[in-house]
């Protein structure tokens, strides 16, 4: 079974940008590590050496978060992998971090735009989540990804905020629900942060990141670790009490 002292974590979206430094930290503090991508096996795989090299154990698995149908034989994997590197432990963390962005005004966005962000960032953490409940393990914790965007707005992402928002709703109802198994669920929502989301904008745009960095109390857009080290002391910290809530790690944005 698994070692409450190295507890284990799986991070979808994990071979890149947030879910990266969220997985490369919490290997640092003694977490084991089950990270999905969609396509980039070379980049998991890579995360994945890192890992070990923190003397942690690490598995990447395929997954495709915006595709229900394929979640029933993503579990029979992930129980494979547990049998074979875990003897068979259940999880202790989930985190849903996988995402994409599309940055359009409402009035462009098209229905199968929309679809695409439904599916990804509201239908597939519902349905991943529960087809998970029977492996996360009892006093377990859940931590869904959300924005900074559902509490201040930014022109072109109305659409993606509104799923987000929906998550947050759903946080807490399963905070009340899973709450009878010692199961804690929590919400973070990062500002804009420099990473290749949506294209880059806050990383690649000069006048987009000034912009942000002129909008934010700490004055500058955030940093892929900023996020990691949060998610890292508030899964592997003294935490235990708290549930059902929404975090903003925003540096102060939009004040």
């Amino acid at each position: 079974m698994s070692d409450p002292t190295h507890p284990i974590v799986l991070i979808t979206g994990g071979s890149r940008g947030l879910g990266r430094s969220m997985a490369l930290h919490l290997a640092g503090k003694g977490a084991d590590i089950i990270l999905t991508y969609q396509s980039g096996r070379q980049d998991a795989e890579a995360v994945v050496a890192e890992i070990v090299s923190l003397g942690r154990r690490a598995v990447a698995l395929q997954l495709d978060v915006g595709a229900t149908a394929g979640f029933g034989g993503f579990v029979e994997r992930l129980h494979e992998a547990l049998e074979a590197h875990w003897r068979g432990a259940g999880i202790d963390v989930l985190v849903n971090n996988a995402g994409i962005g599309i940055h359009k005004p409402l009035a462009e966005t098209s229905e199968a735009e929309f679809d695409r962000l439904m599916a990804i960032h509201f239908k597939g953490v519902f349905f991943l989540t529960r087809s998970l409940l029977g492996v996360i393990r009892d006093g377990g914790h859940i931590l869904n990804l959300s924005t900074g965007l559902t509490r201040f707005t930014l022109p072109g992402f109305g659409a993606y905020a509104a799923m987000k928002g929906a998550v947050e709703v759903l946080t807490r109802y399963l905070a009340l629900e899973l709450g009878p198994r010692g199961i804690r669920v929590n919400t973070i929502a990062p500002g804009a942060i420099e990473t290749d989301f949506g294209g880059g904008l806050v990383r690649d745009n000069p006048a987009v990141n000034a912009g942000i960095a002129s909008a934010t109390a700490l004055g500058r857009a955030g940093l892929p670790d900023d996020i990691g080290g949060a998610v890292a002391s508030l899964l592997l910290g003294d935490f235990g009490w708290m549930t059902g809530q929404r975090i903003e790690l925003s540096g102060g944005q939009n004040l």
